[in-house]
């Protein structure tokens, strides 16, 4: 029997093979495949028979080295495979731990300098080496992808707890210095989670029509103080400028990034040219750049007076983790963001450098022909809250708690659902909710998109705001956010999510379907003790949350003969109850406890306008779906007055 190959019980390994341009296998000593990633099995008999993918001569030459490699280390050789063309082939062992039997380990690709076509608007011809390139910068980003979204929700729950703890510790210096110095350290990460997202292209672009001229001008005091006195800071901007689609938020920090390289490449002294112009890419230039379409373009460009980069170098710039600082003063992602912000952007950047001289680094992004878009800022100050109902969906429990407090906190009424299928339930069971804070990647046959698509057919008038920290291609498409499509990155901080919440919710489209609920509704006059009964687990729970949030203390039953078992024990003052209960109806339930007590305050809820069966009075109130808290509050005084 093969010993198992441990690797593929790591999924952030297993998918880092996967996502390599060539292929991996693992292999038993007799040449059995225990292990082959998605390249191999994409070209292997039945996705695992290694041995019979070569020619009888290779095979044989194979099945022979296996055994004989042991501690010779690596063996390189080349055979050819049934379809005729040679192969490249390495192999290495490797004795895992508590295996007693060593595992080879081999990679294979074509022995050729293969070529390859891609472009959709017209096949362009690109080199090996490109294409490598192309399939790395892919590789990282996958890997990047699922890293940062566990990372992030780790930070956002350190986040989240962190400035719940705030709250907690004002006054106290010495625990509010602690607190300010683990918030700078979640800042810290999630900057390096969004530069790994930026280099693999998988970050959320919201991309807008403006005119880089205006932005680098409104850049410039902060680039005089990010760079100090010392550096003398020139901005040229050509007459003319085109526009260009981007997101306005990365040409910010790309130019910053590159300030910031520039300075350091100067040692603080020296001179830093900003330039923004028109260029025209010609098919020739296109061509020698493999992933570059010809034509218009707006182009960014830095220019210092640094000791220039050597040749030998100049190739690695843009490599993820890559820096020529010393230990300790740069993350090697600076660069890295910057290319693969251009690259998703659909643009191309250049650098030129000659050593003693200085270096220029071009950015040319795809020009625009539309007219430049409005930009609303988001409501700047201390963070607001409000009264309205928030439905979060989130499938991280401990997000998910955070999330609620934080927004609780803030005043809000909030609702949790655990993934997208509950909170569906909840949004069916008619209470009315003003916004849906759901996350983008969760568990489940129902998408978060579809979620949001459906909550917003049945209730017309509610706002949607997506939350996630790597949304890859749910609400994302060609890199970009989809339109209309609101997004809170993961981790955000209190005052963040308050400033989104209120933008989100002042934006929502107005709507007839119910009329709008006071700002201030008046809370009870007393605390009630109110018996729920309703067969829905989740619709039950977001009932109880409602009253609850006013002061109300709550008994729930699943059905009627459990409602009529905690009436028997427990001193209820008013008893909801849906109507259609399975089994004993909810007139029915009513019906038996008002055999025993009366004056039994009664509020049916329902989705029938009609009700029937319920007889109204003084005591007796239906409720029709969809309600709200005031709804609900309201109906309640009205038949608990004396």
């Amino acid at each position: 029997m093969p010993p198992t190959f441990a690797l593929q019980d790591h999924a952030l390994v297993n998918q880092s093979l996967d996502a390599i341009p060539f292929g991996f296998v693992a292999l038993t000593l007799a040449g059995g495949t225990i292990h082959a990633n998605t390249w191999a099995r994409a070209r292997l008999a039945h996705g695992t028979d290694f041995l019979a993918f070569w020619d009888p001569a290779g095979r044989a030459a194979i099945k022979a080295l296996l055994p004989a490699i042991g501690a010779r280390g690596v063996r390189d050789l080349e055979v050819t495979g049934l379809d005729g063309l040679a192969w490249h082939l390495s192999f290495e062992t490797w004795r895992p731990f508590a295996v007693e039997e060593a595992v080879v380990l081999g990679t294979f690709r074509p022995a050729s300098g293969e070529r390859a076509w891609i472009g959709s608007d017209g096949a362009m011809d690109i080199t090996q080496d490109q294409l490598r390139q192309a399939q790395k910068m892919d590789a990282i980003g996958k890997l990047t992808g699922g890293v940062a979204h566990d990372f992030n929700n780790l930070l956002q729950v350190i986040s989240g707890n962190l400035q719940l703890l705030a709250a907690d510790v004002a006054g106290n210096p010495r625990a509010e210095r602690r607190v300010g110095n683990a918030m700078a350290g979640v800042n810290r990460g999630s900057r390096l989670a969004a530069q790994l997202l930026a280099f693999g292209r998988r970050q959320p672009l919201a991309p807008k029509v403006v005119n880089i001229g205006r932005f680098v001008r409104e850049m410039d005091d902060l680039l005089r103080r990010s760079l100090g006195e010392a550096i003398d800071v020139e901005t040229v901007i050509a007459g003319g400028l085109w526009n260009t689609l981007v997101d306005v938020g990365n040409v910010e920090n790309a130019l910053l990034n590159l300030a910031i390289n520039a300075r350091d490449a100067m040692g603080g002294r020296g001179e830093l040219t900003i330039e923004a112009g028109n260029a025209l890419l010609d098919e020739a230039y296109a061509k020698s750049h493999g992933d570059l379409k010809p034509g218009q373009y707006v182009m960014l460009a830095v220019t210092d007076t640094g000791s220039g980069i050597a040749p030998e170098v100049l190739a690695q710039v843009f490599e993820p983790f890559f820096t020529t600082k010393p230990e300790g003063q740069g993350t090697g992602l600076g660069l890295s963001m910057v290319y693969g912000f251009v690259k998703q952007s659909g643009g191309h950047v250049k650098i030129y450098s000659e050593l003693g001289h200085g270096t220029t680094v071009k950015i040319y992004l795809p020009r625009s022909t539309q007219s430049e878009d409005r930009l609303v800022a988001l409501e700047e100050g201390g963070a607001r809250g409000g009264d309205e109902t928030i439905l979060v969906a989130e499938d991280d429990d401990d997000v998910r708690e955070i999330v609620v407090g934080m927004l609780a906190d803030l005043g809000y009424r909030v609702l949790k659902a655990r993934d997208a299928e509950s909170a569906l339930s909840i949004i069916d069971s008619g209470i009315a909710i003003d916004l849906l804070f759901t996350d983008v990647v969760m568990p489940g046959a129902l998408r978060s998109p579809e979620l949001a698509r459906k909550a917003m057919e049945r209730q017309p008038g509610m706002a949607v705001l997506f939350t996630s920290g790597y949304t890859e291609n749910a609400i994302v498409h060609g890199g970009r956010l989809d339109e209309g499509v609101e997004l809170l990155s993961k981790p955000y901080t209190r005052e963040a999510l308050a400033r989104r919440v209120r933008h989100v919710l002042a934006q929502r489209a107005p709507t007839l379907s119910r009329p709008p609920e006071p700002a201030t509704p008046a809370p009870p006059q007393r605390s009630l003790r109110v018996l729920v009964v309703e067969d829905d687990a989740l619709i039950r729970m977001s009932i109880a949350e409602m009253l609850e949030s006013r002061g109300h203390a709550v008994f729930e039953a699943g059905d009627g003969n459990e409602a009529i078992r905690v009436h028997e024990g427990q001193e209820i003052d008013v008893l909801l109850a849906d109507v259609g209960l399975p089994g004993m109806s909810g007139v029915e339930v009513a019906a038996r406890m008002r055999a025993a007590r009366p004056d039994l305050p009664v509020l049916f809820a329902t989705g029938d306008q009609t009700a029937n069966g319920v007889v109204r009075d003084a005591r007796t109130a239906v409720i029709v779906k969809p309600y709200g808290v005031a709804d609900l509050t309201e109906a309640i005084g009205r038949i608990t007055r004396a």
